[in-house]
């Protein structure tokens, strides 16, 4: 007998949400031109949790938690950035945490 997977109250199979945490180094021309507050901004309609901030070497960090699919989106929206940054590398890592909202933090 197979196993079914458990089903809601109106007997539609429940999928767990898997959920990421991911470190991002974003370098390139990506400060001065409203990268935080765009990701900030895209975080939220994403339901991303998580933290931006600038750093002193001209990169900007930011640590994305939420629902895979969003975070990945996010990833992928971070590869370009708003009309005016130019990204030229960006590292993505594991990380851990539990955040609430989405926030740019002061520079690092």
């Amino acid at each position: 007998m197979t196993e079914q997977p458990p089903a809601g109250e109106d007997g539609a199979a429940i999928v767990p949400i898997v959920h990421l945490v991911r470190h991002l180094r974003i370098s390139g021309r990506v400060q001065g031109v409203g990268y935080r507050m765009s990701m900030v901004a895209v975080a939220a309609q994403l339901g991303v949790r998580g933290w931006v901030r600038n750093c002193r070497d001209g990169s900007v960090e930011a640590v994305l938690q939420g629902d895979a699919a969003a975070v990945e989106d996010l990833i992928a929206w971070a590869r370009r950035g708003p009309p005016q940054a130019r990204v030229d590398n960006l590292a993505v890592n594991p990380h851990t945490g539990e955040f609430i909202g989405f926030a740019a933090r002061p520079d690092a």
